[in-house]
């Protein structure tokens, strides 16, 4: 077959999967990919599909909902950090690398609310989360001992919420809208499926 996957009935491409993977490859993470062909160069491309069909997936869902990518915020300012990243998942944090990705993470998650609960619980397991840090000699600081009341963290921690709130319901939506729109053509296999070859354990 021609193509990797079919997404809302529209084809994509083999050539597509190469062209991407020629763009990795031409990339500075060129000496750390493995070798074409071989058994990691297939799971790579398998990785690769997943990005590509997860790209499809979100111009689908943005065309349905007449979604653009203008004034989308920043990729920083809905993944400010590593831990971000991984709690969204790499399929998802690849597609907010663009605007469109970013506008429709918006609107997906534009009722996510956190409770006041939910705050004040979170306070009470994580009480130093948001304290500062405590002016030392020398210019140095020490870590805080005391928990700042929750009035004065209130924001920071609804902040800090909302965003992981907004992160997971993004991903489960993502998941969902791939299961309904998304069909793989066989030998490009999400890498993880025990199914395909690939998939061995090794130490």
């Amino acid at each position: 077959m021609n193509r990797v996957a079919t997404v809302a009935g529209r084809e994509i491409p083999v050539s597509a999967l190469d062209e991407r993977e020629s763009r990795l490859r031409a990339s500075a993470l060129a000496p750390s990919l493995p070798a074409p062909g071989s058994s990691e160069g297939r799971q790579l491309r398998r990785w690769l599909t997943q990005l590509l069909v997860a790209d499809e997936v979100v111009r689908v869902a943005a065309a349905e909902l007449g979604v653009t990518g203008e004034d989308a915020p920043a990729e920083a300012d809905l993944l400010p950090d590593a831990a971000a990243r991984m709690e969204l998942g790499s399929i998802a944090a690849a597609a907010l690398e663009q605007p469109l990705g970013r506008a429709l993470f918006v609107r997906v998650t534009a009722d996510v609310q956190v409770s006041d609960e939910e705050i004040g619980c979170y306070h009470a397991r994580n009480p130093l989360r948001f304290a500062r840090p405590v002016p030392g000699p020398g210019g140095w600081c020490t870590a805080p001992t005391v928990a700042p009341e929750l009035d004065h963290v209130r924001s920071q921690i609804t902040t800090h919420l909302l965003g992981s709130a907004r992160r997971r319901a993004f991903r489960h939506w993502l998941d969902a809208r791939r299961a309904e729109l998304v069909h793989l053509t066989p030998g490009y296999e999400h890498p993880g499926d025990p199914r395909q070859p690939d998939h061995v354990h090794r130490h």
